[in-house]
């Protein structure tokens, strides 16, 4: 059942393993990339407490020694003051550029660890091992690393590549049905941004794939991951192509820093808010059919989502402040919002002269339903 992709880099190529049961075959999977046998883990408390020590028992089968840094569980982990403590913390166990960072846990963890060995004495390799799906489909993949800012999200970083990525599915069974469908929103928005075949696909079989049918969940990650892989192979540091990975971050980082980064709303409800909002728009100015938009938020709604501004508990910004913190995005050139629009399901383009009305409009007609 186990399924295996290649990110095609030339020299920094690697390799993404999918299936069931690779935190106890760990060992083996990471031994080839080691020079000794140790490696420094991150991790979050909650990750540690649920899966460490099956990591533990897969590095001990093949005699590896692991040394363990687990923080707080959360996206206000993703700061300065936890980075610092993990590149101190790295620095004092001696990890030298031969060594392997391993990043054990979600997106948080992922793009931090990524980062510090980003950073370390110029670059340390280091192995993506995701535990939510929202990691395993979409930021563990593609060697986007870094931390927060008080002025948005993501705005301090990296680009360095995984050695490897293992992702394990067996960890996503002790995700709460609210994580799972939030990274779900990451897996809807490849479909809608490259692939009509891949979204109807998930139409007929996300409900089953939510329920826990193994085989589904794993065509579901290796699916989104082939398309990740194959357009960060051709445009790595986000020059063009790669820009469509952003379907729905646009509205949905602005969504995100609204409400604090925290419970009100996960960086994959986000994502799915926006995926809607960016169809409203591309139907607003003409670009696609006034059915689309629908069809997006009827799956949405039948995998039961977040698919409104409406879905989000507590006050929200006007649509003057929602626009501010558009402006905050990384993909703003010369002072112009660049939205991923669509011109039908499967076919996103990268937009760099939308009216601001236009948004504004929606935004504040999306903003009235909330009462």
């Amino acid at each position: 059942m186990e399924r295996k992709l290649s990110v095609d880099l030339g020299t920094r190529a690697y390799e993404i393993v999918i299936g069931p049961g690779l935190l106890t075959r760990a060992g083996a999977l990471i031994g080839p990339h080691l020079e000794r046998p140790r490696v420094a883990v991150i991790t979050d408390e909650t990750v540690a407490g649920l899966h460490l020590d099956a990591l533990r028992a897969g590095l001990d089968a093949q005699g590896i020694a692991m040394q363990v840094l687990a923080l707080p569980p959360g996206e206000a982990t993703k700061g300065w003051p936890q980075f610092s403590r993990t590149v101190e913390w790295l620095l004092e166990r001696q990890v030298e550029r031969r060594d392997l960072v391993l990043a054990f846990g979600g997106g948080v963890i992922g793009d931090l660890a990524g980062f510090a060995a980003a950073v370390l004495r110029r670059g340390v390799r280091f192995v993506q091992l995701p535990t939510t799906l929202l990691a395993q489909v979409d930021s563990s993949v593609g060697g986007k690393t870094g931390i927060n800012a008080p002025q948005g999200k993501n705005l301090i970083g990296a680009f360095h590549q995984p050695a490897l990525v293992l992702a394990d599915t067996d960890v996503l069974d002790t995700l709460t049905a609210r994580d799972f469908l939030a990274g779900y929103g990451e897996v809807v928005k490849y479909g809608l941004l490259g692939d009509a075949g891949f979204f109807a696909w998930l139409e007929a079989n996300g409900p089953a794939l939510a329920a826990g049918d193994t085989g589904r969940r794993i065509e579901a990650i290796r699916r989104s991951c082939r398309m990740k892989a194959a357009i960060v192979a051709r445009d790595e540091t986000e020059e063009g192509e790669r820009a469509l990975l952003n379907l729905g971050h646009t509205f949905g980082h602005a969504l995100e820093a609204a409400t604090g980064y925290g419970a009100r709303l996960l960086h994959g409800e986000g994502v799915a808010i926006g995926c809607a909002l960016a169809f409203d728009l591309s139907a607003r100015l003409g670009l696609c059919a006034q059915e689309e938009p629908g069809r997006v938020r009827a799956h949405l709604r039948n995998m039961k989502m977040k698919a409104d501004l409406s879905d989000i508990m507590g006050k929200l910004p006007d649509a003057e402040g929602l626009l501010t913190l558009m402006a905050q995005d990384k993909k703003v050139r010369d002072g112009r919002i660049r939205f991923i629009l669509a011109r039908g399901i499967g076919q996103a383009f990268v937009a760099n002269a939308v009216p601001p009305e236009a948004v504004r409009s929606l935004l504040e007609e999306e903003l009235s339903k909330r009462g």
